[in-house]
């Protein structure tokens, strides 16, 4: 009696929240130790199921760098990172999508296992993403295989609305050259979120957040801002195109 009616609680708490973002388009950038510890995906893809079936649209949008990392190790290829993005040569782009093809199949399982329906899109095969090379960064580091968001595929929103399944996407995008590109998932969240005109954007990760110079949490900031932190080298802009 007690769980049902702690239950009736939850649900009535909620009830404002489902009411304001029914079929609106949720952006859910999945990472960190959600991914890691099995309690916390179960958790995660319980929710999403959740989320799709009282009205909203979730849409997934995940990353994979500890998985990439064990497996660059084990073909022997060294792991290095600029700015907080992953150096990528051409045969690292190939472990990269193998390994988010992985990922991404494994979280399209743990949905389907709670009950959803989800369906992956990876790279070229998924069609969703275009990329174009990220340019050189400082002292005119050429990061190989690494890009940012171009464009994203308006199928992706009709996708979302119009099926039942919850769409999966792996942060990789083609770019104009027919290559596949490497592209930061919380940037790929980002242009998904920017590019579809998202509701909301919820990032799971283990950083609290953003963060200034002294370590403390910074729960609101405007864009002019955010450009002063980057310029003091506080944060790095990473996510390119933003403010399109």
């Amino acid at each position: 009696m007690r769980d049902a009616k702690r239950r009736v609680k939850i649900l009535s708490e909620a009830l404002p929240y489902i009411q304001r973002f029914r079929d609106h388009v949720i952006v859910v950038k999945y990472g960190g130790s959600a991914m890691t510890d099995a309690r916390l995906r179960h958790g995660f893809a319980r929710d999403v199921v959740l989320l799709k079936a009282v009205g909203m649209e979730p849409i997934i949008v995940h990353g994979g760098g500890p998985d990439i990392s064990r497996n660059l190790e084990k073909a022997g290829i060294a792991t290095r990172f600029v700015n907080g993005l992953r150096v990528t040569c051409a045969d690292a782009m190939r472990v990269v999508e193998e390994t988010l093809a992985e990922v991404n199949r494994g979280i399209v399982a743990s949905i389907t296992a709670h009950g959803g329906t989800a369906q992956g899109f990876v790279g070229a095969a998924g069609g969703m993403l275009s990329a174009r090379k990220l340019a050189p960064g400082e002292h005119g580091q050429d990061l190989g295989r690494v890009g940012e968001i171009a464009r994203v595929s308006p199928a992706l929103a009709e996708f979302a609305h119009r099926r039942s399944a919850v769409p999966v996407i792996a942060p990789i995008g083609t770019g104009e050259d027919g290559l596949s590109y490497n592209v930061n998932a919380d940037a790929a969240a980002a242009g998904v979120s920017t590019h579809l005109q998202a509701e909301k954007l919820i990032l799971l990760t283990n950083t609290p957040g953003l963060l200034d110079e002294n370590g403390a949490l910074i729960t609101e900031i405007a864009w002019g801002e955010v450009e002063a932190l980057v310029a003091r080298g506080v944060i790095h802009a990473a996510c390119v195109g933003l403010r399109e």
